[in-house]
C-alpha cells in the first residue's frame, strides 16, 4: 500500500506560501505558511497534519488491540499534541503527548491500559516517528 501527497512552495521562507494536497483529495491546494507554521495564521503546517495522522492513526490502532480483546469500543477520542523545538541541530519534533478517552462497555480499566500501551507503541505512525510519545489514556465508565 503507497499513500500520497504533495506540497508546493512558492517564494521565500517568511514571505512565500504553498498548498498541500492529498492524492484522496481531502486537502486539495490546502494552504500553509510560515505563518501558520511559527504563528497563529490561518492555514495548516506540517506539524498540525502528523498530530492528525498520528490521532487518527492511535484510535484506530486501540479499537484493533480492544477488539483482539474481545473488547468493542462505542467511542475512541484521541488529541495529539506535537512539540515542535530549535535545538541546535535545527528545528525538531520533540515529543507527541497522546490523550486519549475510550468508552468501552465490559473493559478493566487494566485491559484498557494494555491496549492503550500496545496501540501507542505498535500505530504506524508511533513506529515511523523518531520522538518521546507520551499519553494519558482515561477509560470512561
Amino acid at each position: 500500500m503507497k499513500r500520497k501527497a504533495s506540497a508546493v512552495w512558492n517564494g521565500g521562507l517568511k514571505d512565500g506560501k504553498g498548498a498541500i494536497s492529498t492524492e484522496s483529495g481531502v486537502l486539495k491546494d490546502t494552504q500553509y505558511s510560515f505563518s501558520t507554521r511559527f504563528e497563529n495564521g490561518v492555514g495548516t503546517n506540517p506539524e498540525e497534519l502528523i498530530a492528525a495522522a498520528h490521532a487518527g492513526c492511535f484510535s484506530m490502532a486501540l479499537s484493533a488491540q480492544l477488539g483482539g480483546a474481545n473488547l468493542k469500543p462505542e467511542r475512541i477520542a484521541t488529541t495529539a499534541t506535537v512539540t515542535l523545538e530549535k535545538l541546535e541541530a535545527g528545528w525538531t519534533l520533540t515529543a507527541v503527548h497522546l490523550d486519549v478517552t475510550a468508552k468501552v462497555p465490559n473493559a478493566t480499566a487494566a485491559a484498557f491500559e494494555a491496549a492503550a500501551n500496545s496501540a501507542k507503541s505498535g500505530c504506524p505512525i508511533s513506529r515511523v516517528l523518531n520522538t518521546r510519545i507520551t499519553m494519558d489514556a482515561k477509560l470512561e465508565p
